[in-house]
This record gives structure tokens, sequence and C-alpha cells, in this order.
């Protein structure tokens, strides 16, 4: 098989598999069980409705409020293309790419398990548009993330019908434009799947994914850039000794101090008698923190994993089991609280980091006072410390919970929301936040060390110090820094670890 191709179907959807998809553009193909699966269960619901007088919400009733309001069987079609047009109320920011693709994708999956009455052809043309990169444009604002992702879960789901905007080939179309460029017939919906189609997490799903697949990145940068930090501020590795971690043996905390070690095995800076007795918390407390952090981000990726591997629109049928029942499964609960803790989580990293920038342009250890050759003419690395400082607050201010807020909707049907779109969109915001604090700190810590020559670190340090000074030189004078730190953020997104 190739291995940009993805198989979707019931079997286990992992990060890695998520990863690749982000990384190499991945083609998607839906297992054989999984089709007869989607299949069987449209059977099933055709079956089942011209046979009784039933109702089932949403699928011959009204949504929301309206769920009592019976449906003629000939008008069934159109309720849910009048659903589609009818919630796509997004707002502000366009969905990136890669996201959009990500939600696609989870769609795509949670509808393969044969739980959700959608057509065959349904989900084949979503696939279309992944395999084809027909992105649907997506806004930020409008999902509750409790009845679904309903907002921009429509905005998804438009171009099966004809309606909404794309981008293809990096271009904005109507989406119109494009399906009858590719020759592809718009979708006539059947009963219940508009319903199945915008019901669902995949919003916040695909934001927690991406934010995860980041956090990933960063935290290893984390643990490499405290690393070169500690030759530059001339610290002490006794903080790091396995003894102190082994009668705490948090996980994250005896992996971050073995880390550190082993990026420093062979400075001969690190080696140097100290003249401190301790080193700043900032410092001297990193396994405590980065590994806090570190087993955050392994319980909210244990979350996401499972809820990606889950159905969670609403009704459910089981065929086998002859039942079609309303529940929640599209309330985003445990998405929402997850992604809070991750955004703490990942501010903390930024947060202990701009402490570090702070004692690195402080003046001590025989280093400059902020960094630079002659301060006082020269303000030199005085003000990205502030930039970082900003952002670090600005993450402060984003982290305030989004899960302990609801606002009632739906003339008060739907009474607990779990905000957790908010959740998803913030936690990126401060996930991106700290890869530019991260990426001022390694512009201050590559300067210090500089200071340090003719001593030498690590081979992995002076490998990351090397590759860093290609992209930006030595501060020698003032300058226009806001290019430099623009290239560092650019470094540190990209470095290959």
């Amino acid at each position: 098989m190739q291995t940009n191709l993805l198989q979707i179907g019931t079997h286990w959807l992992d990060f890695h598999s998520i990863k690749v998809s982000i990384q190499k553009k991945t083609s998607l193909l839906i297992t054989e069980e999984a089709t007869n699966k989607i299949i069987n269960c449209r059977n099933y619901l055709d079956n089942k409705l011209s046979s009784t007088d039933t109702l089932f919400y949403g699928i011959n009733t009204g949504f929301g409020f309206l769920q009592n309001v019976q449906i003629d069987s000939s008008q069934t079609e159109q309720l849910q293309y009048n659903l589609l047009m009818s919630h796509a109320c997004g707002l502000g920011e366009e969905v990136s790419n890669d996201i959009v693709r990500l939600i696609l994708l989870l769609k795509i999956k949670s509808l393969s398990y044969g739980n959700s009455g959608v057509q065959l052809k349904t989900v084949e043309r979503l696939i279309d548009m992944y395999n084809h990169n027909v992105l649907p444009v997506i806004y930020t604002q409008g999902s509750l993330g409790a009845s679904g992702d309903l907002a921009p879960l429509s905005h998804l789901s438009l171009p099966l019908i004809g309606l909404g905007e794309v981008v293809y080939q990096d271009k904005k179309y109507k989406s119109a434009e494009v399906l009858k460029k590719l020759q592809w017939h718009p979708i006539q919906l059947q009963s219940k799947e508009g319903l199945a189609l915008i019901n669902g997490t995949q919003f916040m799903s695909a934001y927690g994914m991406f934010c995860l697949y980041k956090a990933n990145h960063l935290i290893k940068m984390a643990d490499l850039i405290t690393a070169l930090s500690y030759d530059a501020f001339d610290c002490s590795t006794e903080a790091l000794h396995p003894l102190i971690h082994s009668i705490r043996s948090h996980k994250g905390q005896v992996e971050t101090a073995s880390s550190i070690l082993k990026y420093l095995k062979g400075s001969s800076i690190i080696d140097r008698v100290k003249q401190q007795i301790q080193d700043p918390y900032s410092f001297r407390c990193v396994p405590q923190v980065h590994g806090a952090t570190k087993d955050v981000y392994e319980y909210v990726l244990h979350v996401f994993e499972k809820e990606i591997n889950s159905v969670t629109d609403n009704p459910n049928i089981f065929p086998e089991e002859d039942c079609i029942v309303s529940g929640g499964n599209f309330h985003g609960q445990p998405l929402a609280m997850s992604l809070d803790f991750l955004a703490i989580a990942m501010s903390e990293l930024a947060n202990i980091s701009e402490r570090r920038i702070y004692q690195l342009i402080s003046g001590q250890r025989s280093l400059p006072l902020f960094l630079v050759k002659e301060p006082g003419l020269n303000s030199g690395f005085m003000i990205p410390q502030y930039t970082a400082a900003g952002i670090v607050s600005e993450n402060k201010q984003l982290c305030t919970p989004s899960s302990v807020d609801s606002i009632s909707s739906s003339n008060n049907q739907e009474d607990h929301v779990s905000m957790g779109a908010n959740a998803a969109t913030k936690c990126l915001r401060v996930i991106n936040n700290l890869e530019k604090v991260l990426a001022i700190e390694l512009m201050s810590a590559a300067q210090a060390l500089d200071f340090r020559r003719p001593f030498k670190s690590s081979t992995v340090i002076e490998t990351l110090f090397s590759s860093f000074r290609n992209k930006v030189s030595f501060n020698e004078e003032d300058r226009v820094l806001h290019d430099d730190m623009k290239a560092a953020i650019e470094f540190v997104a990209n470095y290959e670890l």
C-alpha cells in the first residue's frame, strides 16, 4: 500500500496517522467493511421510515426546540437541505487549510462506523473533496460545542449541495464553480443526512489534534532550547540529578531531567566549576514544570484519540439492534475541558521560558547587560523580552477556561453547552504564542552562548546553534530585531529534532 494512502474504516485511527496526514497530504480510501456498514445502515433507515409512522428526531421532525413539529415524508429531503443552509452562520477568521483537511478526515471517520444513516455517495464525495484538496471555507466562530459544531460543520457540508465556498488550487471559488469544473453533481440529501453531517465534534476534534501535533514538536523544542539556555547562563546540572527525580517520579519530570542531561552531555561549559550554589527556578525547576506539561499532554492525547474514533452525531442508528436512539454524543465537554487543560499546560512552557529570557539579559554571570556590546548606545535584547512578556500575559488571559461557561440556546432546549469550540481556537492561539516565546529564548540564548566563546557546548547544542546561526546572525549592534524574530519563529517551527 502507498505510504501516502490512509485507509478509513472502523479500525483505530491513531495520532501517528494524523501526523502523517498533516505532513504528507495523504489520500483517503474507505475500507470494504466500512462501505458495507454505511450501505446497511442507510437501507435499514429507509425501510424503517417506510414501514412506521414513529417520529424520529431530526429525521421526520424539526430540530432543537422544534423537535415536536412533524415533517411530512415528502419534505424530509428539503428538511436536510434547509438545515445546512440555515445553520451555516459562521463568522470570524477563516479556518486554516490544514485544519479544514483534518475536519474532513474526522467527519469521514465518524460516518464510517455505519451508525449515522448517510448515503455511501455522500461519504464518497467527502473523500473526493479531501483527495482533490477541495477545502470548504469554514469560520472560527459560531459553534457552542454542544449540539455538535453546527455552524462550522454546516459550512463544511454546503459544497456537497453546491453551495458555499471552497479553496481549490490555492484560490477561493464558489462551490458550484468547482463542482462544475470537476464534473461533480450536487448530492441529493436523503433523510437524516444533513443532521449526520453537522451534528458532531469534528471542528473541536480537528483543532485539538492540530494543537497536539504542534504541541508535540514544541514540547521537545522547549527542552532543547532550555539545554542551550543552561549553558548560555552557565547553569549547574545538579538539579537534573536522577536521584532527585527518582523520589518524585512523575513520568514527565523524570523524562525532562534525563532529556536535558542528554542534550548537555559533552559540554565543556556545563563541566566548569560554578560560582553559584543554586540557579533560579526557571532553570532549576524545568523538570517539574516541563514535566507537568508533558503529563497533561499525554492525558489530552488519550482523550482526543478516543474522540476521533467515536460516533458523535445524533440520533444514532443501530441496524442490528433495530434501534434508533437520540442522545447527546455531540456534547463537547470532554474536549472543552481537555483543551482548557492543554492551553494552561502549554502556556506554562511560555511562562517559564520568558523568565529564562529575563535572566539571560539581566547582565549576570559575566554576560553583558541586554546581551549586546556597548549597552547604553545599544539596547540589544531589551525589547524582545518585552515582547515575550506581553505574549505571556496574553496567554494568561486566554487560559481562562471556556468549559466553565454555558449559554442557553434553541429556546432553552439546549440549555447547557460546552463552549469547546472557543476552547479549541484559543488553545491554538496559546500554542502559537508559545512558539514565538521559544523563538525569542533561542535568539537570546544563542547570543549569550557567543559570549561564552571559546568554550563549546555539547554536539547536540552546537548543531542547534550553528543551524540557527545560518538563519540569524550574531547581533553586533542594534538592528531591526523583528526580522530576526520572524526568522527565529520559522526556525523553531521547522527544526528537525
